[in-house]
């Protein structure tokens, strides 16, 4: 049986980085896992984050559009996953 697990994050950062964990270290498969903007707008996060910080030559961008949560979805087949995903998820930060 399958279940599915969804957390939402504040910037697009933290869902990557939570992605690359499920992936690398637990071994979940890339195609089991979808990233989304959380409402109807493009979004990405509710926090500047990653390439669009402030740098030591540039300032922090203003066009990144931040209008929404960033959702993570995973489908997993192995129940015994369920914990060490959800636990992921909450690492970087996903409301569950």
């Amino acid at each position: 049986m399958s279940t599915t697990l969804t957390g939402t994050f504040d910037s697009r950062e933290q869902a990557d980085m939570a992605v690359e964990r499920l992936v690398q270290e637990i071994g979940i498969e890339r195609t089991d896992i979808f990233v989304a903007a959380s409402g109807t707008q493009n979004s990405a996060g509710n926090l500047i984050g990653g390439a669009d910080n402030e740098t030591v030559d540039q300032a922090e961008r203003d066009d990144v559009p931040l209008a929404g949560g960033i959702t993570v979805s995973i489908d997993l087949q192995d129940g015994a996953k369920v914990e060490v995903v959800t636990a992921a998820l909450e690492e970087f930060g996903a409301e569950i």
